[in-house]
């Protein structure tokens, strides 16, 4: 793994990470005019970013509840994640994250009572972020306690341990013997490429050939329950015409995701407009889709980044295909492909066109992706697993990594401080999200130990 190191993205601007957010201003303009859109997209309820709202808005198209009720369950499902997670990832790394620009967007979306006002909503917090978070930087930076460098320290554990998310799921769907196996061939290969392709993230070829491996496992499950099903059909005679067929046309589920993704498709445009921009903005090299990505952006491991997202994909498109089929509101990233694609796009026009594409492929697809992961509940269960695999490699990442920070700014003062904020978070119940919790205790311990450095009860550690 190559240091923290200043990298030359395809838009020519200089990222490094813990650096400030210097962009330049189509990339500003572009941040805002996003943020601008999505919230619209928000306050038509046709998308949010937020897998856990989603399924609240089916009620609120369908008038069986208010805005400002939708509106308050999308702020507490997303405020622990804007300022524990987002804020503090976008200010360590300096690259932006769908957290810290989708999530609030969300809200003032939903909270906007009219048409117009929604993308001037959305604008200001574009704009907050691209000229606020630059002087939040540079302030923190000037501080006694550096706590944005100490911050830095959380990229290790979460790019390494990240890495071991198939594994987890294998094991959890699959078994011990088939967790073993994958977690022994994961550790020859990041070994291997560490010491035959040092430039290489040590954790790329292992994710990808994890996650081939929980898809393969998956596939033969099924493929081996639908050929027993079929034999035990064969053995009590029955074929598949002799199933009723008003059955399946009286599913109410069935007319409700017909529904639902007739009234995306009647909005393509918009959704293409999305796609286009979503795609435009990674292409920049300004965002990160996820909490590894956007150290990896950071340190200039553009490819690596676009694998790394990838992957998580898989455990996405039948959560995001099923929620947006039963509720009518779609994902403000769709199905995260845009994101992969537009880190390898080469220049801004070919991502706008791409982004489009992909968008419009997605929504015209969804109907036919719901019924195909009718068929297959063993990797509609590996998208669960990988999810709940995904959170739990990156809380024990960030935990770890928060207290390397911790201690980073304030040797053992500093993991009490820290620690401690994250024990007494846990003790009250989880007012901060679990993810978010450790990050935001680096934050405030570190104004903390500023406020003792001024009282002179505490002196800085060196280095």
């Amino acid at each position: 793994m190559s240091d923290l190191a200043s990298t030359v993205g395809t838009t020519g601007t200089q990222l490094a990470a813990g650096a400030g957010l210097n962009l330049s201003l189509p990339q500003q303009l572009t941040v805002i005019v996003l943020c601008a859109l999505t919230a619209f997209i928000s306050h038509m309820a046709l998308a949010v970013f937020n897998d856990g709202v989603r399924p609240f808005m089916l009620d609120f198209i369908h008038g069986r509840t208010t805005r400002s009720a939708t509106t308050a369950v999308s702020f507490g499902l997303s405020a622990g994640f804007i300022f524990g997670l987002g804020a503090p990832m976008a200010l360590s790394s300096g690259v932006l994250n769908p957290w810290l620009l989708f999530l609030p967007t969300d809200i003032l979306g939903l909270l906007s009572p009219k048409k117009w006002l929604a993308p001037l909503l959305g604008a200001g917090w574009g704009a907050v972020v691209v000229f606020g978070l630059n002087g939040a930087n540079e302030v923190a930076h000037d501080l006694p306690v550096d706590f944005l460098t100490a911050m830095q320290q959380m990229s290790t554990p979460i790019l390494f341990l990240f890495t071991l998310f198939p594994v987890l799921a294998i094991t959890k769907q699959f078994g011990r013997v088939w967790g073993a196996v994958a977690g022994v061939v994961e550790l020859v290969l990041v070994v291997a490429t560490m010491k035959l392709w040092p430039d290489m993230f040590a954790g790329a070829l292992a994710m990808a050939v994890g996650v081939l491996m929980l898809i393969g496992l998956a596939v033969r499950r099924d493929l081996a329950q639908r050929k027993a099903d079929r034999a035990a059909e064969a053995a009590r005679g029955e074929t598949a015409a002799d199933q009723d067929p008003a059955q399946a046309e009286d599913d109410p589920m069935a007319s409700l995701f017909s529904a639902s993704a007739t009234r995306l498709r009647r909005y393509l445009p918009l959704f293409m407009l999305l796609g286009a921009g979503v795609c435009l903005l990674a292409q920049m090299h300004i965002f990160g889709g996820g909490e590894a990505t956007s150290f990896l952006i950071a340190k200039g491991h553009i490819s690596e980044a676009a694998q790394v997202d990838f992957y998580r994909v898989f455990g996405f498109i039948p959560l995001i295909a099923t929620t947006a089929l039963a509720s009518g509101a779609y994902g403000i990233a769709g199905f995260t492909l845009v994101y992969p694609i537009g880190y390898l796009m080469p220049n801004p026009v070919l991502a706008v066109v791409v982004g489009a594409a992909v968008f419009a492929i997605e929504v015209l697809a969804l109907s036919y992706i719901g019924k195909v992961l009718g068929k297959l509940p063993s990797v509609r269960d590996s998208s669960e697993h990988l999810r709940n695999a995904i959170t739990d490699s990156l809380h024990l990442a960030i935990l770890f990594g928060s207290l390397m920070a911790a201690n980073a700014m304030g040797a053992g003062l500093g993991i009490l401080i820290v620690g401690g904020l994250y024990l007494l978070n846990e003790a009250m119940g989880r007012p901060v999200v679990r993810m978010a919790a450790a990050p935001a205790a680096v934050i405030v311990g570190g104004i903390l130990l500023n406020v003792l450095y001024w009282l002179d009860l505490f002196t800085p550690v060196k280095g």
